[in-house]
C-alpha cells in the first residue's frame, strides 16, 4: 500500500470534513458539538494556508487517508515561534503508519520554517496519541482537569510539546 504526501487542495476539502466530522460525532479528539459544513471548513483551511502554515494531505489508493497541519498557538505575537499541530487520519485508514507519516512531515516543515516548538492538545482517554507523540519526542508539560464536556462527562486536555531542533 503505497501513500504519497502532497499540499491540500481545495477538492480535499469534503474527505476532510468527513474525516472531521467523524471525530466530532464519534470521539473526543476535537471537543466540538456539532458538525462543521463545507464552507466552515473551507475557511479553517484557507486561513491556515493564508497565514502560510501547512496543510498536508495523505493519499492512498487514490483517496484521502489522512491530513496534518498546524496553525498559531495562542494569538500573542510573542508566541510566534510556537504551533499547535493536528493529525487526523480517516477511521478506513487507522493503524497504517499513516499519522507516523503526517506527523513526521509537520515536524521537518515546521524545522524549515525555523520555529521553536510544537504543541500538541489531546484528550486524556485518548492514550494511544499521547504513547504517539511520546514516539517523536513529545513530552507532557501540563494536564488542565475539566477543561472540556462533551458526552455527558469531564474531559482533560493533556498538553505535550516538543522543542524542535535543527
Amino acid at each position: 500500500m503505497e501513500i504519497t504526501l502532497r499540499p491540500y487542495k481545495t477538492e480535499d476539502t469534503q474527505a476532510i470534513l468527513d474525516i472531521i466530522n467523524y471525530n466530532i460525532l464519534n470521539s473526543t479528539a476535537l471537543y466540538d458539538y456539532n458538525i462543521r459544513t463545507y464552507d466552515q471548513q473551507k475557511v479553517l483551511l484557507d486561513d491556515k494556508i493564508n497565514k502560510n502554515f501547512p496543510v498536508i494531505v495523505a493519499v492512498c489508493e487514490g483517496k484521502v487517508a489522512g491530513f496534518g497541519m498546524y496553525g498559531e498557538f495562542r494569538f500573542k505575537e510573542a508566541y510566534k515561534f510556537t504551533v499547535e499541530h493536528s493529525v487526523y487520519v480517516s477511521n478506513d485508514y487507522q493503524g497504517k503508519g499513516i499519522g507516523k507519516i503526517l506527523l513526521a512531515e509537520l515536524i521537518q516543515i515546521a524545522k524549515k520554517q525555523n520555529l521553536h516548538t510544537m504543541i500538541a492538545v489531546i484528550d486524556e482517554e485518548n492514550q494511544s496519541s499521547v504513547d504517539f507523540h511520546e514516539k517523536f519526542g513529545f513530552k507532557t508539560v501540563g494536564i488542565i482537569k475539566e477543561s472540556g464536556y462533551k458526552f455527558d462527562r469531564w474531559l482533560h486536555s493533556v498538553f505535550m510539546q516538543l522543542i524542535l531542533e535543527k
